[in-house]
C-alpha cells in the first residue's frame, strides 16, 4: 500500500504544542537547537539496530528505517536553508516532496546502519549550524515555496518539531 501524502501545513507548531507528540514550542529557545538536533539524532541508531527496523508494521505507516532516513534528509535539507538565510537577502526555498523524496531515494532499501551513521553526521552538521548563528542573523528571513515566512530563529523551531515528532511515531516517546 502507498502511504498516504502528509498534506498538512505544520508551521502551526510555531504557535502552540502539539497534541501528538508533545511538542511545545514555549519550552524551547534558539540556544539549545544544536543540542535537541544531536540528542535527537543520537536515539536512532539503537532503533535502527532492532530487527525488523526496514519492515512497515502498518501498511500506511513508513518503517522506522523509512523515517530515519526522512530525518536524515530533513537535516540536510535545513542545513542548506540555514546556509542561504545567512548568506541570501530573503531566499525562497524549492518546494520538497517528502513522500516523492522517499520513493525516489529508495528509504526502504537502505542499509540501516549507514542511514543511522548519516543521520547523525547530518545532524552534527546542522547543529553546529545554528550553533554559530550571530545575534544578529537569527531575524533574517527566508520564504517557503507557499509564502510561509520564516526567521532564522523560527525556521529552529519548526525544524526541531519534525525529527522529534518522528520519534514519537517510531518509538512512542512524547517530548518531555
Amino acid at each position: 500500500m502507498t502511504i498516504p501524502p502528509d498534506t498538512k501545513d505544520w508551521t502551526w507548531v510555531l504557535e502552540r504544542p502539539c497534541p501528538e507528540c508533545g511538542f511545545d514550542p514555549g519550552r524551547f529557545t534558539r540556544d539549545v537547537y544544536g543540542q535537541v538536533i544531536r540528542d535527537n539524532a543520537a536515539r536512532w541508531p539503537a532503533l535502527l539496530a532492532v530487527p525488523g527496523a526496514a519492515v512497515r508494521t502498518e501498511e500506511d505507516r513508513w518503517s522506522t528505517l523509512e523515517y530515519a532516513c526522512h530525518v536524515r534528509d530533513v537535516f540536510r535539507i535545513f542545513a542548506e536553508r540555514l546556509r542561504l538565510m545567512r548568506t541570501e537577502d530573503s531566499p525562497q526555498f524549492a518546494n520538497w516532496d517528502q513522500d516523492a523524496a522517499a520513493v525516489e531515494g529508495h528509504y526502504a532499501e537502505e542499509d540501516p546502519g549507514h542511514a543511522g551513521e548519516e543521520l547523525v553526521a547530518a545532524a552534527e552538521t546542522l547543529a553546529e549550524g545554528f550553533e554559530s548563528v550571530g545575534p544578529q542573523e537569527w531575524s533574517r528571513p527566508g520564504l517557503r515555496s507557499n509564502g510561509s515566512r520564516f526567521t532564522v530563529e523560527t525556521l529552529g523551531m519548526y525544524l526541531i518539531h519534525d525529527p522529534i515528532h518522528h520519534l514519537f511515531d517510531v518509538a512512542g516517546v512524547r517530548s518531555a
